[in-house]
């Protein structure tokens, strides 16, 4: 964890601006996803870009999780299932279920949200 990671606030309450959150990336690493919110098991994060190198593999998380696209579009496998998404649209995925972004535009802007028991 980087010292911008560690001084994420875990305040009772928080506005998050979209501009602040997107000059911080890339990360110090190159990272496209910043996590910008946590407290107990919620963890926000704002991701920009590539959501790659793709293909990319797959791993299940922990975790359930929301993605809300702000900006893009693409196809979002979850679940066996491919379906179209684009800015607006709400993505839910309940914890281990295998899913990825595919044929993202490089302008795709995503909220995500992880929350619910490790």
């Amino acid at each position: 964890m980087d010292a911008k990671q560690e001084q994420i606030p875990t305040g009772r309450s928080r506005v998050i601006h979209l501009a602040e959150a997107q000059a911080s990336i890339p990360g110090p690493a190159g990272e496209h996803a910043i996590t910008l919110l946590q407290r107990g098991t919620l963890k926000a994060m704002l991701s920009i870009g590539r959501f790659a190198p793709l293909p990319r593999p797959t791993t299940p998380h922990q975790q359930d999780e929301i993605y809300v696209i702000l900006s893009g579009r693409g196809v979002f496998f979850h679940d066996g299932k491919r379906d179209a998404f684009e800015a607006g649209d709400l993505l839910f995925v309940a914890a281990g279920v295998e899913h990825r972004f595919e044929d993202f535009t490089e302008d795709t802007v995503v909220w995500v949200v992880f929350y619910g028991p490790n």
